[in-house]
Formats: C-alpha cells, sequence, structure tokens
C-alpha cells in the first residue's frame, strides 16, 4: 500500500497532523452567501448585485465551542455574518451579549481597523461569514452610492444598542 510523502513523514516522526484552522475557505454558493448578507441589517438597503459581490469576497469559518472568533483588544479589519450556532460577546471579562444566527459583528473593525471593543467566544459550534475590510473598501470606491446604505446601516444599530443601553 503506498502512502503520501506527508503522511510518511508524519508516521516516521511519531507527530499528528496539525489540526486544521478556520481560515479554509468551505464550499457554499454565492447565491446562499448573498442571500445570507441580505438578512444583515447593515446591508439591507444593498441591490442584488452589491450582495453578489460582497459574497464573492467572503469566506465561511467554523469554531468550536469556546474558540474566540475575536478578542477584545486586538486590532481588527473584519467583520463577521453569524451562520450558525451562537456566540457570546464579553467586555472586560463579562458577558454583555448573544450572537445567534442573522446577527452580524465587527462592523466598525472592518470600517476603522481599530482595536476590537469586545470579545466574540463560540458557545455551540459556530458558522460565520468573514468579510475583509480591504473588501468593503474596495467596493466603496468602486460604487460610491453605496456609503449612504451602510451609514444608514450603521446608524441604525447605533440606534438599537443607544435603546438598549
Amino acid at each position: 500500500m503506498s502512502q503520501s510523502l506527508p503522511d510518511m513523514l508524519r508516521r516516521e516522526s511519531g507527530r499528528r497532523a496539525p489540526a486544521r484552522r478556520p481560515e479554509q475557505r468551505l464550499r457554499r454558493t454565492k447565491r446562499q452567501t448573498a442571500a445570507a448578507l441580505a438578512g444583515v441589517p447593515l446591508f439591507s438597503g444593498f441591490s442584488k448585485r452589491e450582495l453578489n459581490r460582497l459574497a464573492g469576497d467572503t469566506d465561511e469559518l467554523t469554531f468550536g465551542p469556546g474558540e474566540a472568533v475575536v478578542r477584545e483588544g486586538d486590532l481588527g479589519e473584519t467583520m463577521f455574518v453569524v451562520l450558525e450556532g451562537e456566540g457570546k460577546v464579553v467586555r472586560s471579562g463579562k458577558k454583555v451579549g448573544t450572537v445567534l444566527p442573522g446577527d452580524f459583528f465587527g462592523e466598525l473593525a472592518a470600517i476603522d481597523a481599530q482595536p476590537r471593543s469586545a470579545s466574540v467566544v463560540a458557545v455551540t459550534p459556530l458558522r460565520v461569514l468573514r468579510l475583509f475590510r480591504r473588501h468593503l473598501l474596495a467596493l466603496l470606491k468602486d460604487e460610491p452610492q453605496i456609503t449612504l446604505k451602510l451609514l444608514d446601516g450603521i446608524v441604525r444599530r447605533v440606534r438599537q444598542i443607544d435603546r438598549s443601553l
């Protein structure tokens, strides 16, 4: 029976292969991704074409219970949309919220690339879409008319948070 070179080397060294990190792209259609993005209030004013462009720039990540998706204080450049599972939002060591399917987080970091204001930790297995700042900014540069749509979504989010305080 033949073995691949990496399998032979692992067997000879007696070490197990490192666990795969969540950065790998899972199989998901652009249409499914665009539909998930359409459900995000931040993107509610976006056209199908704009959502499809964003969808082409996302990837899907999975996190196990207890794994941090983002950490408070870390520099950020990505935002996330929850597809499946539950995460807890932690600020200064205290739980301040929950994220569920359809929720999003990290939008401020995706815009200003500043340190994260909270951590998000998976409570159950968590699947998220990840969108990088550079892709969002490229879309805004190429299609400046959507800047107002995005700003409107951010204002709605800030007002929602303000009402909950």
